[in-house]
């Protein structure tokens, strides 16, 4: 008995379908739930007896979702803070905000050969352990990144996948090639939709807590998160006069709690909105 004869090119989509489907049901996706609002507040109410930012300049802070926006996180308890240096050029005044519509005035500190800013304000929160440059060498392909802040203006993180190191100009026109860390996106804050802009100087948090790098750059379309590696933030700190690192780990985070960890950042103040206000 003879059975008719497939067409070549059936054969040839379902081949390609069948390809198709396996890669699809490789890729990993780990989003996290929508981060809770933020506590209402007026901009007269002096912020309360027990902020450590009481004695700092505060100042109004009206829709922090727009180009001169992005996100800060402490890294000494006294007021030192890091973001993308690319978020405050230009800036007359920079605050990092610390209650809905108001800010603490900080004074910046740009770093001259990579893409990240010290902010100091009078007052700050608990700071954020950073990896110790000496194990830069053991990230391993595939590990998983953690990027808390404020994408698009708002409470949000992005979960992410290491891929290996490049060099990429960043901050626009007339930047140099820097070194940095490429990430895959893996997930996202449920509903949180197109570009991250906003998230520029995220910390990239490993799987402990501890800082890997500042969130600089994003390729939508290839799903691609760029950050400096920890040499930047030690080596800006230390030109900067202000303190060491601190490489103590911190809280251990994964695919499931990472929205909850963000939140918890968020909440205590660790990573903060950073905005131009003049």
């Amino acid at each position: 008995m003879h059975y008719p004869r497939l067409p070549d090119w059936l054969i040839y989509l379902a081949v390609v379908l069948g390809l198709i489907l396996a890669a699809l049901s490789r890729q990993e996706r780990a989003d996290a739930p929508p981060a809770p609002p933020p506590i209402p507040g007026e901009a007269s109410v002096p912020l309360g007896p027990s902020s450590p930012f009481l004695s700092g300049r505060v100042v109004a802070v009206p829709n922090p979702d727009g180009p001169g926006a992005g996100t800060a996180f402490s890294v000494a308890d006294t007021g030192v803070w890091i973001t993308a240096r690319h978020v405050v050029d230009g800036c007359g005044q920079v605050a990092v905000v610390v209650a809905q519509g108001r800010g603490v005035v900080a004074q910046v500190l740009a770093s001259p050969d990579n893409d990240a800013a010290l902010l100091i304000t009078e007052g700050g929160s608990t700071a954020l352990p950073v990896l110790d440059m000496s194990v830069l060498g053991t990230l391993k392909r595939g590990m998983r990144g953690y990027h808390p802040g404020f994408p698009q203006g708002q409470p949000g993180e992005v979960a992410s996948r290491f891929l290996g190191t490049d060099r990429l100009v960043v901050g626009g026109r007339g930047g140099r090639p820097q070194p940095v860390l490429v990430w895959a996106e893996v997930g996202r804050t449920s509903g949180l939709k197109g570009p991250l802009a906003g998230l520029s100087g995220a910390p990239v948090l490993d799987a402990t807590g501890r800082v890997i790098g500042v969130t600089v750059a994003e390729a939508p379309r290839r799903g691609r998160i760029y950050t400096t590696d920890p040499s930047a933030i030690v080596e800006l700190m230390v030109k900067a006069g202000r303190i060491g690192a601190r490489y103590a780990p911190g809280e251990a985070i994964n695919t499931e709690n990472y929205g909850r960890a963000a939140d918890g950042l968020r909440r205590d103040l660790r990573v903060a909105q950073v905005v131009c206000t003049g």
